[in-house]
């Protein structure tokens, strides 16, 4: 069985493409969404809402955001032990998968997983090794808007149309102008930023906060700053539909009142509103069109709800765009088609789906002046961004002195003119023999990129035609294929908590959250935590399950009255 799955910076979901189309999977919880947030408990792991609590009551058990450091090496460590970005991604898909199996009946073995578009290949690379560790084969990688669009059933609208899709979610700013026409879905441009996103908004709250308030971000306590962002992000919903209540809460024994407007949060937010014009230039520019010859915007991603980012896209564009697709559900959904097609699900006609390669990709290069002086650190591009992929292309190149021995093929990828402020991939190094001539010691480089976003370096010597391949599996920050296998083991070790148990997990990890938030009604949450937990003990499901909702409603109430 093929899954979609959308692993988001914030949220994540999963679902397949079934007899009525797209459906999407509940969790343990009955949601739809489950939080990207991951969190250790004494030798065992907790996923999603129950994790999420545990942000503000056990921050030093637990992350979030992780997705931004896919293709790092950077380490989190919780309850003892370190976490890379691809093992608590494939915590997260653990989780997923077992909700997908609970609502299938049946062994998942296989997934389609959407990404950024603007995700880089070590990122691509990484959700791959994220997927092999949660063991489920990654059949494909979709970008998030190729997703959207398919979600938006832009493909059966008939006749030819261009679509921008507009993806702002909680991490990451995606936008990609694509065309549809016969069945075949082309990307034309994608532009991006990955570390611009809703949580990037709230950051802005936060200062604001703590200016208004006199406060130094940096000397709050960090269940103190994490019951703020909670608190605070609430607020940020609200915005989106009405004004909200001002927020009421205590930091440090002291009460603050504050609340904001649409209004005057638009003008605090107003640096990075500036900051998603210029994806959205650039993809118009690279695919040549103007904003009359665009059928329909599409914006998916939960910041998306924010009104500032309708005023953006109706001030550009000059019109409104579409958004009758839960935003939240939006690329999910898309994952879900797209699993249906890798399947060959018989309901849906045959789509061709193209992409294009986000980044230039390209080598150094050195040039000599006209004083005959060299000056090496030139980037020269190969693949220029926004090529349809599949693309292959190659070029010719000499070394620049006689007797040179050896000819360094460097692969960068960005788009600065030079290569110290682009991303090094790898490197090809060819021996060369010193006998011959600058001309006759000349190579040929072929850049390969696929519809995964994998690439593929080959380096052909013109005299000898011997080849040298990289496939730029050793990118620094990946785990090799051995580091995979010894980390997948580690995971093995890990109890993550049954499915069976998530909703009374979650509603004790809530009522611990709240025991931080509300210090004036502690006595109380604690009588109610020692209650259920002498409950627990009884193992009468029925018994726990009354309780649960009679605590649930408690909980509803206290949190209903600030």
């Amino acid at each position: 069985m093929i899954v979609g799955i959308d692993l988001g910076t914030t949220h994540s979901l999963i679902g397949a493409y079934g007899a009525d189309g797209p459906t999407l999977f509940p969790n343990a919880l009955g949601e739809l969404l489950t939080p990207s947030v991951v969190s250790v408990d004494g030798d065992k792991v907790l996923v999603g809402l129950a994790a999420r609590d545990r942000l503000i009551s056990h921050p030093e058990h637990t992350v979030a955001a992780f997705k931004r450091w896919m293709g790092t090496a950077r380490e989190t460590r919780l309850g003892g032990r370190a976490f890379r970005p691809e093992e608590l991604s494939a915590l997260v898909l653990r989780s997923l998968l077992a909700d997908a199996e609970a609502a299938l009946g049946e062994k998942i073995t296989e997934a389609v997983i959407s990404v950024p578009a603007y995700f880089s290949d070590a990122q691509r690379k990484a959700t791959r090794a994220a997927g092999e560790l949660a063991g489920v084969k990654i059949e494909r990688l979709i970008n998030e808007p190729t997703a959207a669009a398919l979600a938006y059933g832009l493909q059966d609208r008939g006749g030819e149309g261009r679509f921008l899709v507009f993806d702002l979610g909680g991490g990451t700013f995606d936008v990609s102008i694509l065309e549809c026409f016969d069945s075949v879905f082309e990307v034309h441009a994608s532009a991006g930023d990955n570390f611009l996103g809703g949580e990037d908004f709230l950051d802005m709250m936060v200062d604001a906060f703590c200016r208004d308030n006199d406060l130094r971000q940096q000397a709050l306590k960090t269940q103190e700053l994490g019951q703020l962002r909670r608190r605070l992000e609430q607020h940020k919903r609200e915005l989106s539909a009405r004004t909200p209540t001002p927020l009421q809460m205590s930091i440090d024994g002291r009460d603050y009142t504050w609340g904001i407007d649409e209004d005057r949060f638009a003008h605090i937010c107003e640096p990075l509103v500036q900051r998603m014009r210029t994806p959205i230039e650039r993809a118009m520019r690279d695919a040549k069109l103007q904003p009359s010859q665009l059928d329909e915007i599409v914006l998916v991603g939960g910041a998306s709800r924010m009104p500032l980012v309708a005023r953006l896209v109706s001030r550009m564009f000059g019109r409104l765009p579409l958004r009758h697709v839960n935003p939240d559900q939006a690329i999910g959904l898309g994952a879900c088609v797209a699993s249906g097609l890798k399947s060959r699900n018989a309901k849906l006609e045959e789509i061709i789906l193209t992409d294009v390669c986000p980044f230039t990709l390209g080598t150094q290069i050195a040039r000599r002046d006209d004083n005959g002086q060299v000056h090496s650190g030139f980037f020269h591009p190969i693949i220029l961004r926004n090529s349809t992929v599949p693309v292959s292309r190659e070029d010719q190149f000499y070394p620049m002195h006689e007797k040179q021995e050896k000819l360094t093929i460097d692969i960068y990828q960005g788009e600065n003119p030079l290569v110290a402020n682009n991303i090094k991939l790898g490197e090809i190094a060819v021996q060369l023999d010193k006998r011959r001539s600058t001309d006759d010691n000349g190579v040929t480089v072929r850049f390969t990129y696929d519809i995964n976003g994998l690439l593929q370096v080959e380096v052909t010597e013109n005299a000898t035609k011997r080849r040298h391949e990289l496939l730029l599996e050793q990118n620094p920050g990946l785990l090799s294929p051995e580091e995979i296998r010894a980390r997948l083991a580690a995971l093995e070790t890990l109890k993550v908590h049954p499915r069976d148990q998530q909703e009374n997990i979650a509603v004790l990890a809530r009522a611990e959250r709240l025991y931080e938030e509300y210090i004036h009604e502690r006595e109380r949450l604690q009588e109610w935590i020692m209650h259920f937990r002498s409950l627990l003990d009884t193992q009468d499901s029925d018994l726990i399950a009354r309780n649960r909702e009679k605590f649930s409603e408690a909980l509803d109430m206290l949190e209903a009255q600030g």
